[in-house]
Protein backbone atom coordinates (compact mmCIF):
# COMPACT_ATOMS: atom_id res chain seq x y z
CA UNK A 1 0.00 0.00 0.00
CA UNK A 2 1.42 3.44 -0.65
CA UNK A 3 1.22 6.14 1.84
CA UNK A 4 -1.86 8.01 1.44
CA UNK A 5 -2.12 11.35 -0.71
CA UNK A 6 -2.60 12.96 2.71
CA UNK A 7 -4.18 15.70 1.26
CA UNK A 8 -6.79 13.71 1.40
CA UNK A 9 -6.01 11.48 3.71
CA UNK A 10 -8.42 11.27 5.76
CA UNK A 11 -11.49 11.82 4.40
CA UNK A 12 -11.31 8.77 7.18
CA UNK A 13 -9.77 10.46 9.92
CA UNK A 14 -10.27 14.08 8.95
CA UNK A 15 -14.21 13.22 9.09
CA UNK A 16 -14.22 12.06 12.50
CA UNK A 17 -12.18 15.28 13.39
CA UNK A 18 -14.21 17.62 11.70
CA UNK A 19 -17.57 16.29 11.42
CA UNK A 20 -18.73 14.97 14.17
CA UNK A 21 -22.16 15.91 13.50
CA UNK A 22 -22.62 13.27 10.37
CA UNK A 23 -24.80 10.65 10.20
CA UNK A 24 -23.65 6.86 10.99
CA UNK A 25 -22.44 4.19 8.53
CA UNK A 26 -23.97 3.83 5.13
CA UNK A 27 -26.12 1.38 4.54
CA UNK A 28 -24.93 -1.86 3.11
CA UNK A 29 -25.32 -2.29 -1.01
CA UNK A 30 -26.76 -5.30 -2.30
CA UNK A 31 -25.96 -8.81 -1.10
CA UNK A 32 -26.15 -12.48 -1.51
CA UNK A 33 -25.58 -12.25 -5.70
CA UNK A 34 -28.07 -9.25 -6.00
CA UNK A 35 -27.62 -7.53 -10.04
CA UNK A 36 -26.12 -4.91 -10.48
CA UNK A 37 -27.76 -1.41 -9.23
CA UNK A 38 -27.31 2.31 -10.32
CA UNK A 39 -25.22 4.44 -8.46
CA UNK A 40 -26.83 7.83 -6.92
CA UNK A 41 -25.05 9.97 -4.75
CA UNK A 42 -24.57 8.23 -1.78
CA UNK A 43 -23.85 9.33 2.23
CA UNK A 44 -20.12 7.85 2.11
CA UNK A 45 -19.18 10.26 -0.70
CA UNK A 46 -21.18 13.22 0.07
CA UNK A 47 -19.64 12.64 3.29
CA UNK A 48 -16.16 12.26 1.34
CA UNK A 49 -16.92 15.61 -0.47
CA UNK A 50 -17.71 17.48 2.73
CA UNK A 51 -14.53 15.82 4.87
CA UNK A 52 -12.20 16.81 2.04
CA UNK A 53 -13.51 20.70 2.59
CA UNK A 54 -13.16 20.52 6.03
CA UNK A 55 -9.73 19.52 5.49
CA UNK A 56 -8.79 22.71 3.68
CA UNK A 57 -10.39 24.29 6.08
CA UNK A 58 -8.27 23.01 8.36
CA UNK A 59 -5.07 23.66 6.32
CA UNK A 60 -6.13 27.63 5.75
CA UNK A 61 -6.97 27.88 9.78
CA UNK A 62 -3.54 26.51 10.40
CA UNK A 63 -1.82 28.54 7.55
CA UNK A 64 0.32 25.53 6.38
CA UNK A 65 0.00 21.93 4.79
CA UNK A 66 -0.16 19.65 7.78
CA UNK A 67 -1.13 16.59 6.00
CA UNK A 68 0.14 16.72 2.47
CA UNK A 69 3.99 18.07 2.79
CA UNK A 70 6.70 15.97 4.77
CA UNK A 71 7.82 17.38 7.96
CA UNK A 72 10.25 16.61 10.70
CA UNK A 73 10.70 17.72 14.03
CA UNK A 74 9.99 17.11 18.21
CA UNK A 75 7.06 17.39 20.27
CA UNK A 76 7.21 21.80 20.39
CA UNK A 77 6.37 21.70 16.53
CA UNK A 78 3.59 19.56 16.37
CA UNK A 79 2.25 21.75 19.04
CA UNK A 80 2.77 25.18 17.13
CA UNK A 81 1.37 22.94 14.20
CA UNK A 82 -1.61 21.53 16.19
CA UNK A 83 -1.63 17.80 14.74
CA UNK A 84 0.32 14.83 15.54
CA UNK A 85 0.15 11.97 12.76
CA UNK A 86 0.52 8.69 14.05
CA UNK A 87 1.22 6.02 11.64
CA UNK A 88 -0.15 2.55 11.98
CA UNK A 89 -1.23 -0.24 9.88
CA UNK A 90 -5.11 -0.84 9.56
CA UNK A 91 -6.76 -3.85 10.97
CA UNK A 92 -8.91 -5.33 13.67
CA UNK A 93 -8.33 -4.35 16.47
CA UNK A 94 -5.64 -2.51 15.78
CA UNK A 95 -7.14 0.19 13.68
CA UNK A 96 -9.97 0.02 11.99
CA UNK A 97 -13.38 1.63 10.56
CA UNK A 98 -16.90 0.92 10.62
CA UNK A 99 -18.60 3.51 8.54
CA UNK A 100 -16.74 6.52 9.31
CA UNK A 101 -16.57 5.75 13.27
CA UNK A 102 -12.77 5.00 13.71
CA UNK A 103 -12.37 2.44 16.33
CA UNK A 104 -9.27 0.12 17.80
CA UNK A 105 -6.41 -0.29 20.25
CA UNK A 106 -4.31 2.26 18.89
CA UNK A 107 -6.83 4.78 17.87
CA UNK A 108 -8.05 5.23 21.74
CA UNK A 109 -4.86 4.75 23.33
CA UNK A 110 -4.18 7.63 20.78
CA UNK A 111 -7.04 9.63 21.50
CA UNK A 112 -6.55 9.30 25.75
CA UNK A 113 -3.06 10.55 24.46
CA UNK A 114 -4.37 13.93 22.46
CA UNK A 115 -6.75 14.51 25.69
CA UNK A 116 -3.60 14.22 28.42
CA UNK A 117 -1.33 16.33 25.77
CA UNK A 118 -3.89 19.28 26.11
CA UNK A 119 -4.98 19.25 29.36
CA UNK A 120 -0.62 19.25 30.20
CA UNK A 121 -0.62 22.37 27.48
CA UNK A 122 -3.62 24.49 28.76
CA UNK A 123 -4.43 24.68 24.74
CA UNK A 124 -7.99 25.72 25.11
CA UNK A 125 -10.04 26.46 22.22
CA UNK A 126 -6.91 25.82 20.04
CA UNK A 127 -6.04 21.55 20.74
CA UNK A 128 -3.51 19.69 19.19
CA UNK A 129 -5.44 17.00 16.85
CA UNK A 130 -3.70 13.47 16.58
CA UNK A 131 -4.57 11.84 13.18
CA UNK A 132 -4.00 8.56 11.73
CA UNK A 133 -2.85 7.65 8.91
CA UNK A 134 -2.88 4.19 7.79
CA UNK A 135 0.41 2.47 5.58
CA UNK A 136 1.70 -0.90 5.26
CA UNK A 137 4.18 -2.75 7.67
CA UNK A 138 7.33 -1.77 5.70
CA UNK A 139 6.43 1.87 5.60
CA UNK A 140 6.06 2.54 9.08
CA UNK A 141 9.99 3.05 10.05
CA UNK A 142 10.46 4.66 5.70
CA UNK A 143 7.18 7.37 6.87
CA UNK A 144 8.84 8.92 10.32
CA UNK A 145 12.34 9.22 8.52
CA UNK A 146 11.07 10.24 5.50
CA UNK A 147 8.72 13.06 8.03
CA UNK A 148 5.24 11.37 7.04
CA UNK A 149 4.30 11.12 10.25
CA UNK A 150 5.15 11.29 13.77
CA UNK A 151 4.83 8.56 15.55
CA UNK A 152 4.71 4.86 14.27
CA UNK A 153 2.47 2.77 16.37
CA UNK A 154 1.63 -0.89 15.18
CA UNK A 155 3.03 -3.51 17.22
CA UNK A 156 6.75 -2.98 16.79
CA UNK A 157 9.18 -5.09 18.40
CA UNK A 158 12.07 -3.08 19.49
CA UNK A 159 15.07 -3.92 18.16
CA UNK A 160 18.63 -2.63 17.39
CA UNK A 161 18.35 -2.66 13.95
CA UNK A 162 15.14 -0.78 14.05
CA UNK A 163 16.90 1.32 17.10
CA UNK A 164 19.68 2.41 14.62
CA UNK A 165 17.10 4.17 12.52
CA UNK A 166 14.41 5.40 14.86
CA UNK A 167 14.15 6.22 18.57
CA UNK A 168 11.42 3.74 20.68
CA UNK A 169 9.37 4.60 23.58
CA UNK A 170 9.82 2.95 27.18
CA UNK A 171 7.94 -0.19 26.47
CA UNK A 172 4.48 -0.65 26.03
CA UNK A 173 4.15 -4.07 26.62
CA UNK A 174 4.99 -6.40 29.29
CA UNK A 175 8.41 -8.36 28.24
CA UNK A 176 7.02 -10.96 25.40
CA UNK A 177 7.96 -13.68 23.95
CA UNK A 178 7.11 -15.43 20.86
CA UNK A 179 5.35 -19.01 22.08
CA UNK A 180 3.49 -22.04 20.46
CA UNK A 181 0.14 -22.01 19.99
CA UNK A 182 -2.05 -24.90 19.04
CA UNK A 183 -5.82 -25.34 18.35
CA UNK A 184 -8.46 -28.33 18.24
CA UNK A 185 -6.70 -30.38 15.08
CA UNK A 186 -2.99 -29.96 16.47
CA UNK A 187 -1.38 -33.44 17.39
CA UNK A 188 0.61 -33.89 20.82
CA UNK A 189 3.31 -31.80 21.46
CA UNK A 190 5.38 -31.67 25.22
CA UNK A 191 8.55 -30.13 24.17
CA UNK A 192 9.82 -27.65 21.39
CA UNK A 193 11.40 -30.96 19.76
CA UNK A 194 8.23 -32.57 18.88
CA UNK A 195 7.99 -29.70 16.17
CA UNK A 196 11.05 -31.99 14.25
CA UNK A 197 8.90 -32.81 11.18
CA UNK A 198 5.77 -30.65 11.22
CA UNK A 199 4.92 -28.48 9.85
CA UNK A 200 4.09 -24.77 11.08
CA UNK A 201 2.77 -22.02 8.91
CA UNK A 202 3.99 -18.28 9.61
CA UNK A 203 4.40 -15.11 7.84
CA UNK A 204 7.61 -15.05 5.48
CA UNK A 205 7.89 -11.04 7.22
CA UNK A 206 7.19 -12.11 10.30
CA UNK A 207 10.12 -12.45 12.93
CA UNK A 208 8.63 -16.09 13.85
CA UNK A 209 9.79 -16.85 10.53
CA UNK A 210 13.24 -16.48 11.83
CA UNK A 211 12.13 -18.12 15.26
CA UNK A 212 11.49 -21.77 13.33
CA UNK A 213 14.18 -21.15 11.10
CA UNK A 214 16.79 -21.22 14.10
CA UNK A 215 15.37 -23.75 15.81
CA UNK A 216 14.79 -25.95 12.58
CA UNK A 217 18.94 -25.77 12.35
CA UNK A 218 19.13 -26.94 16.13
CA UNK A 219 16.85 -29.77 15.83
CA UNK A 220 19.05 -30.58 12.57
CA UNK A 221 22.20 -30.44 14.57
CA UNK A 222 21.04 -32.72 16.49
CA UNK A 223 20.25 -35.30 14.32
CA UNK A 224 16.10 -34.50 14.22
CA UNK A 225 13.93 -33.68 10.96
CA UNK A 226 14.13 -30.51 9.88
CA UNK A 227 10.66 -28.18 10.56
CA UNK A 228 8.18 -27.92 7.28
CA UNK A 229 7.99 -24.11 7.91
CA UNK A 230 5.08 -22.87 5.26
CA UNK A 231 4.42 -19.40 4.24
CA UNK A 232 1.16 -17.72 5.16
CA UNK A 233 -0.29 -15.32 2.78
CA UNK A 234 1.35 -11.39 3.86
CA UNK A 235 -2.19 -10.35 3.81
CA UNK A 236 -3.15 -12.14 6.66
CA UNK A 237 -2.41 -10.61 10.74
CA UNK A 238 -1.99 -12.25 13.75
CA UNK A 239 -5.03 -12.44 14.85
CA UNK A 240 -6.02 -13.82 11.56
CA UNK A 241 -3.84 -16.52 11.92
CA UNK A 242 -5.16 -17.24 15.23
CA UNK A 243 -8.53 -17.52 13.95
CA UNK A 244 -7.87 -19.97 11.76
CA UNK A 245 -5.99 -22.23 14.38
CA UNK A 246 -8.93 -21.57 16.89
CA UNK A 247 -11.40 -22.98 14.02
CA UNK A 248 -9.15 -26.02 13.20
CA UNK A 249 -8.10 -24.45 9.60
CA UNK A 250 -3.90 -24.68 11.25
CA UNK A 251 -2.84 -27.15 13.93
CA UNK A 252 -0.89 -24.90 15.24
CA UNK A 253 0.84 -21.20 14.71
CA UNK A 254 3.88 -18.79 16.34
CA UNK A 255 3.12 -15.49 17.66
CA UNK A 256 4.09 -13.47 20.40
CA UNK A 257 2.71 -14.09 24.09
CA UNK A 258 0.48 -11.10 24.53
CA UNK A 259 -0.79 -11.34 20.73
CA UNK A 260 -2.26 -15.15 22.31
CA UNK A 261 -3.03 -14.07 25.67
CA UNK A 262 -5.41 -10.94 23.96
CA UNK A 263 -7.32 -13.23 21.77
CA UNK A 264 -7.77 -16.84 24.05
CA UNK A 265 -10.79 -15.86 25.86
CA UNK A 266 -12.17 -14.99 22.37
CA UNK A 267 -11.13 -17.84 20.77
CA UNK A 268 -11.75 -20.67 23.59
CA UNK A 269 -10.41 -23.31 21.50
CA UNK A 270 -6.47 -21.90 21.49
CA UNK A 271 -3.89 -23.44 23.98
CA UNK A 272 -1.03 -20.84 24.39
CA UNK A 273 2.06 -22.73 24.96
CA UNK A 274 3.76 -20.49 27.19
CA UNK A 275 6.02 -23.42 28.49
CA UNK A 276 7.20 -23.66 24.36
CA UNK A 277 8.84 -20.22 23.95
CA UNK A 278 10.82 -19.77 20.56
CA UNK A 279 12.28 -16.11 21.79
CA UNK A 280 11.71 -14.58 25.09
CA UNK A 281 11.97 -11.14 26.75
CA UNK A 282 11.24 -8.85 23.76
CA UNK A 283 9.76 -5.56 24.37
CA UNK A 284 6.96 -3.21 22.24
CA UNK A 285 7.38 0.25 22.12
CA UNK A 286 5.99 3.55 19.91
CA UNK A 287 8.64 4.70 17.74
CA UNK A 288 9.32 8.22 16.15
CA UNK A 289 12.11 10.14 14.86
CA UNK A 290 15.51 10.74 16.37
CA UNK A 291 16.36 13.71 18.17
CA UNK A 292 13.07 13.97 19.84
CA UNK A 293 13.62 14.43 23.58
CA UNK A 294 10.56 16.28 24.36
CA UNK A 295 8.55 13.70 22.82
CA UNK A 296 10.13 10.80 24.02
CA UNK A 297 9.79 12.50 27.44
CA UNK A 298 5.98 12.89 27.25
CA UNK A 299 4.84 9.25 25.55
CA UNK A 300 7.32 7.61 28.45
CA UNK A 301 5.43 9.80 30.99
CA UNK A 302 2.41 8.78 29.34
CA UNK A 303 2.82 5.12 29.30
CA UNK A 304 3.14 4.85 32.99
CA UNK A 305 -0.10 4.91 33.46
CA UNK A 306 -1.57 3.78 29.83
CA UNK A 307 0.41 1.08 28.92
CA UNK A 308 -0.36 -2.86 29.42
CA UNK A 309 -1.29 -3.76 32.31
CA UNK A 310 -2.22 -1.09 33.86
CA UNK A 311 -6.24 -0.41 34.28
CA UNK A 312 -6.32 1.51 31.00
CA UNK A 313 -4.18 -0.97 28.63
CA UNK A 314 -6.02 -4.01 30.20
CA UNK A 315 -9.41 -2.44 29.61
CA UNK A 316 -8.40 -1.58 25.89
CA UNK A 317 -7.21 -5.00 25.55
CA UNK A 318 -10.74 -6.50 26.78
CA UNK A 319 -12.71 -4.51 24.56
CA UNK A 320 -11.12 -4.96 20.95
CA UNK A 321 -10.71 -9.03 21.44
CA UNK A 322 -14.85 -9.76 21.98
CA UNK A 323 -17.92 -9.08 19.43
CA UNK A 324 -15.99 -9.72 16.28
CA UNK A 325 -17.52 -12.16 13.16
CA UNK A 326 -15.02 -15.15 13.81
CA UNK A 327 -14.57 -17.58 11.16
CA UNK A 328 -16.19 -20.92 11.12
CA UNK A 329 -13.81 -24.04 10.91
CA UNK A 330 -14.53 -25.09 6.74
CA UNK A 331 -12.03 -27.76 7.75
CA UNK A 332 -14.71 -29.43 10.25
CA UNK A 333 -14.99 -33.39 9.34
CA UNK A 334 -19.02 -32.70 8.11
CA UNK A 335 -18.73 -29.46 6.28
CA UNK A 336 -15.09 -30.81 4.73
CA UNK A 337 -16.61 -34.13 3.03
CA UNK A 338 -18.91 -31.47 1.29
CA UNK A 339 -16.43 -29.65 0.11
CA UNK A 340 -14.93 -33.09 -1.17
CA UNK A 341 -17.94 -34.26 -2.14
CA UNK A 342 -18.37 -30.64 -4.49
CA UNK A 343 -14.62 -30.50 -5.25
CA UNK A 344 -15.54 -31.75 -8.79
CA UNK A 345 -18.42 -29.76 -9.50
CA UNK A 346 -16.48 -26.31 -8.22
CA UNK A 347 -13.34 -27.69 -10.37
CA UNK A 348 -15.30 -28.57 -13.86
CA UNK A 349 -16.61 -25.16 -13.58
CA UNK A 350 -13.89 -23.04 -12.06
CA UNK A 351 -11.90 -24.56 -15.20
CA UNK A 352 -14.72 -23.31 -18.00
CA UNK A 353 -14.41 -20.27 -16.45
CA UNK A 354 -10.98 -19.75 -15.46
CA UNK A 355 -11.81 -18.90 -11.96
CA UNK A 356 -9.98 -20.58 -9.39
CA UNK A 357 -12.06 -23.62 -7.85
CA UNK A 358 -11.23 -22.90 -4.50
CA UNK A 359 -11.47 -19.90 -4.34
CA UNK A 360 -15.75 -20.50 -5.81
CA UNK A 361 -15.74 -23.23 -2.95
CA UNK A 362 -13.95 -20.86 -0.62
CA UNK A 363 -17.36 -18.38 -1.29
CA UNK A 364 -19.95 -21.29 -1.33
CA UNK A 365 -18.85 -22.01 2.38
CA UNK A 366 -19.30 -18.58 3.25
CA UNK A 367 -22.64 -18.43 1.73
CA UNK A 368 -24.27 -21.29 2.60
CA UNK A 369 -21.92 -23.62 4.54
CA UNK A 370 -21.68 -25.55 1.11
CA UNK A 371 -25.48 -26.73 1.76
CA UNK A 372 -27.57 -26.87 -0.65
CA UNK A 373 -31.04 -26.83 1.36
CA UNK A 374 -30.23 -23.27 2.38
CA UNK A 375 -32.55 -20.58 1.76
CA UNK A 376 -32.50 -16.82 2.29
CA UNK A 377 -34.64 -13.79 4.00
CA UNK A 378 -34.63 -12.35 0.25
CA UNK A 379 -34.82 -15.45 -1.57
CA UNK A 380 -31.61 -16.27 -2.80
CA UNK A 381 -31.03 -20.24 -2.89
CA UNK A 382 -28.56 -22.81 -2.43
CA UNK A 383 -24.86 -23.35 -2.12
CA UNK A 384 -23.97 -20.12 -3.64
CA UNK A 385 -27.07 -18.09 -2.48
CA UNK A 386 -28.09 -16.73 -5.65
CA UNK A 387 -31.67 -15.22 -6.49
CA UNK A 388 -33.25 -16.68 -9.37
CA UNK A 389 -33.64 -13.62 -10.64
CA UNK A 390 -30.32 -13.41 -11.31
CA UNK A 391 -29.54 -17.06 -12.25
CA UNK A 392 -32.30 -16.08 -15.23
CA UNK A 393 -30.52 -13.23 -16.14
CA UNK A 394 -28.88 -13.63 -19.81
CA UNK A 395 -25.66 -12.65 -18.70
CA UNK A 396 -26.03 -15.82 -16.39
CA UNK A 397 -28.66 -18.12 -17.76
CA UNK A 398 -29.10 -21.13 -15.70
CA UNK A 399 -32.67 -20.68 -13.98
CA UNK A 400 -32.82 -24.11 -12.38
CA UNK A 401 -30.52 -23.40 -9.56
CA UNK A 402 -32.52 -25.63 -6.94
CA UNK A 403 -30.45 -28.35 -8.29
CA UNK A 404 -26.81 -28.40 -6.80
CA UNK A 405 -24.52 -28.51 -9.81
CA UNK A 406 -26.42 -25.86 -11.43
CA UNK A 407 -26.54 -23.71 -8.23
CA UNK A 408 -22.92 -23.65 -8.55
CA UNK A 409 -22.70 -23.84 -12.46
CA UNK A 410 -24.44 -20.05 -12.07
CA UNK A 411 -22.57 -18.88 -9.38
CA UNK A 412 -19.46 -19.15 -10.66
CA UNK A 413 -20.31 -18.02 -14.30
CA UNK A 414 -22.23 -14.97 -12.39
CA UNK A 415 -18.49 -14.48 -10.69
CA UNK A 416 -16.88 -14.70 -13.62
CA UNK A 417 -19.33 -12.14 -15.73
CA UNK A 418 -18.70 -10.06 -12.87
CA UNK A 419 -15.25 -9.80 -13.18
CA UNK A 420 -14.90 -9.68 -16.61
CA UNK A 421 -17.37 -6.85 -16.66
CA UNK A 422 -16.23 -4.76 -14.15
CA UNK A 423 -12.86 -5.68 -13.22
CA UNK A 424 -10.88 -6.69 -16.03
CA UNK A 425 -7.67 -4.11 -15.55
CA UNK A 426 -4.31 -4.78 -16.60
CA UNK A 427 -3.09 -3.42 -13.70
CA UNK A 428 -5.02 -6.15 -11.75
CA UNK A 429 -3.99 -9.21 -11.13
CA UNK A 430 -6.74 -12.08 -10.89
CA UNK A 431 -6.57 -12.50 -7.32
CA UNK A 432 -7.80 -9.07 -6.35
CA UNK A 433 -9.96 -9.29 -9.61
CA UNK A 434 -11.18 -12.18 -7.73
CA UNK A 435 -11.37 -10.38 -4.51
CA UNK A 436 -13.27 -7.25 -5.87
CA UNK A 437 -15.88 -9.63 -7.76
CA UNK A 438 -16.70 -11.26 -4.12
CA UNK A 439 -16.78 -7.96 -2.38
CA UNK A 440 -19.54 -7.06 -5.67
CA UNK A 441 -21.29 -10.06 -5.32
CA UNK A 442 -21.70 -8.79 -1.51
CA UNK A 443 -22.21 -5.09 -2.07
CA UNK A 444 -22.97 -4.88 -5.61
CA UNK A 445 -19.84 -4.01 -9.07
CA UNK A 446 -21.26 -0.06 -9.35
CA UNK A 447 -20.76 0.34 -5.53
CA UNK A 448 -17.33 -1.47 -5.68
CA UNK A 449 -16.37 0.83 -8.57
CA UNK A 450 -16.94 3.85 -6.47
CA UNK A 451 -15.09 2.28 -3.97
CA UNK A 452 -12.12 1.95 -6.14
CA UNK A 453 -12.54 5.45 -7.29
CA UNK A 454 -12.84 6.90 -4.13
CA UNK A 455 -9.49 4.72 -3.21
CA UNK A 456 -7.31 6.34 -5.66
CA UNK A 457 -7.94 10.24 -4.83
CA UNK A 458 -7.15 9.27 -1.52
CA UNK A 459 -3.66 7.77 -2.63
CA UNK A 460 -4.81 3.91 -2.23
CA UNK A 461 -4.21 1.67 -4.88
CA UNK A 462 -7.51 1.06 -6.74
CA UNK A 463 -6.53 -2.16 -7.75
CA UNK A 464 -5.74 -4.00 -4.74
CA UNK A 465 -8.30 -5.21 -1.99
CA UNK A 466 -6.99 -5.75 1.37
CA UNK A 467 -5.07 -3.04 2.84
CA UNK A 468 -6.90 -0.32 0.22
CA UNK A 469 -10.29 -0.34 -1.40
CA UNK A 470 -10.99 -2.64 1.66
CA UNK A 471 -10.25 0.82 3.68
CA UNK A 472 -12.63 2.90 1.97
CA UNK A 473 -15.45 -0.40 1.97
CA UNK A 474 -14.93 -0.19 5.91
CA UNK A 475 -15.59 3.80 5.87
CA UNK A 476 -18.58 3.96 3.14
CA UNK A 477 -19.97 0.68 3.83
CA UNK A 478 -19.18 -0.76 7.65
CA UNK A 479 -17.66 -4.17 8.71
CA UNK A 480 -20.10 -6.29 6.48
CA UNK A 481 -18.35 -6.74 3.20
CA UNK A 482 -14.81 -6.37 4.48
CA UNK A 483 -15.62 -9.27 6.42
CA UNK A 484 -17.13 -11.12 4.00
CA UNK A 485 -13.84 -10.87 1.79
CA UNK A 486 -11.76 -11.47 4.26
CA UNK A 487 -13.52 -14.63 5.38
CA UNK A 488 -13.66 -16.08 2.18
CA UNK A 489 -9.48 -15.56 1.62
CA UNK A 490 -9.36 -17.51 4.90
CA UNK A 491 -11.16 -20.43 4.12
CA UNK A 492 -9.58 -20.54 1.01
CA UNK A 493 -6.15 -20.32 2.26
CA UNK A 494 -7.44 -23.52 4.15
CA UNK A 495 -8.85 -25.54 1.28
CA UNK A 496 -5.72 -24.70 -0.36
CA UNK A 497 -3.30 -26.23 2.83
CA UNK A 498 -5.57 -29.14 2.58
CA UNK A 499 -5.42 -29.40 -0.86
CA UNK A 500 -1.42 -29.23 -1.00
CA UNK A 501 -1.38 -31.93 1.93
CA UNK A 502 -3.66 -34.27 0.22
CA UNK A 503 -1.06 -34.53 -3.06
CA UNK A 504 1.75 -34.51 -0.91
CA UNK A 505 0.36 -37.47 0.86
CA UNK A 506 -0.76 -39.12 -2.55
CA UNK A 507 2.88 -37.93 -3.44
CA UNK A 508 4.54 -40.17 -0.83
CA UNK A 509 1.89 -42.76 -1.64
CA UNK A 510 3.30 -43.43 -4.91
CA UNK A 511 7.00 -43.23 -3.78
CA UNK A 512 5.98 -46.30 -1.33
CA UNK A 513 4.35 -48.07 -3.71
CA UNK A 514 1.43 -48.04 -1.97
Amino acid sequence: MRFFDVRLLTLITITTLLLPGCGGPSEPGPTNGRPETTDQSSPGSIMAQEAETGLAELETQLGLKVLSEPWSGDLDGMIERRVIRVLTVYGVPRYFLEGPQQKGMVYETFMEFEKSLNAQEKTGNLKVSVIFIPVAWDQLIPGLIEGRGDIAAASLTITPERQALVEFSDPASKPISEVLVTGPTAPPVQTLQDLAGQTVHVRPSSSYFASLQALSTTLTDAGLPAIDIQPLSELLEDEDILEMVHAGLLPWTVVDDFQAEAWVDAFDQLTVRDDLVLRSEGLIGFAFRQDSPQLADRLNKFLKTHRQGTLFGNTIVNRYVRDFDFVDNALHPDDYARFQRMSETFKHYGDQYGVDYLMAAAQGYQESRLDQSVRSSSGAIGVMQLLPSTAKDPNVGIPDIQVEEKNIHAGIKYLQFIRGRYFDDPGMDTLNQTLMSFASYNAGPARVNGLREAAAKEGLDPDLWFNNVEVIAAREIGRETVQYVANIYKYYTAYLMATEQAIKREAEREQQGL
